[in-house]
Formats: C-alpha cells, structure tokens, sequence
C-alpha cells in the first residue's frame, strides 16, 4: 500500500516497482482509491522457432475442415419465427 503522498513523492521509485513486476494500492487518508499494476507484456516467439514447434504437426484438409464447420454450425438461413 502507497500513499497518495507517497505516489506524488516517490514516483520514480514507484515506477521502478511496477517495472519489476511490483502491484500498488493507492490509498487517500487511509480509504483505497486504486490500484497501479504493470502492464502484461507480450512475448513474440521468433519465426523461426514458431515453424519448428509445428513442423510435427498433422496437415489440415481444408476442405475436410470446412465441411466439418459446417456440419457442426448450424447454417440454416430460414427464420426460426
């Protein structure tokens, strides 16, 4: 927990914190007003990598696939009133 004090003060050690993963609650005369939290990331896997981990992977006929959704999704296009 952080002061609202604290977070005008400190800001930059505050920033610190949320770059290494550190969550704030924010209070004002002890009564929480909000909460500071590091944004998620994403992580990109490389190209390269990605092709490898599917390299092993089965083939998809796509005609086959299409046919399944199909079957499986309800295409009718009468009302159902």
């Amino acid at each position: 927990m952080i002061t609202q004090r604290e977070l005008r003060n400190e800001s930059g050690k505050i920033m610190g914190g949320l770059d290494a993963g550190e969550s704030f609650l924010v209070t004002r005369n002890g009564v929480p007003v909000g909460e500071l939290r590091p944004i998620r990331r994403r992580t990109f896997v490389p190209r390269d990598v990605a092709k490898a981990a599917f390299a092993a992977a089965p083939r998809v006929a796509l005609a086959d696939l299409r046919r399944d959704l199909d079957a499986w999704a309800d295409q009718d296009v009468e009302p159902r009133t």
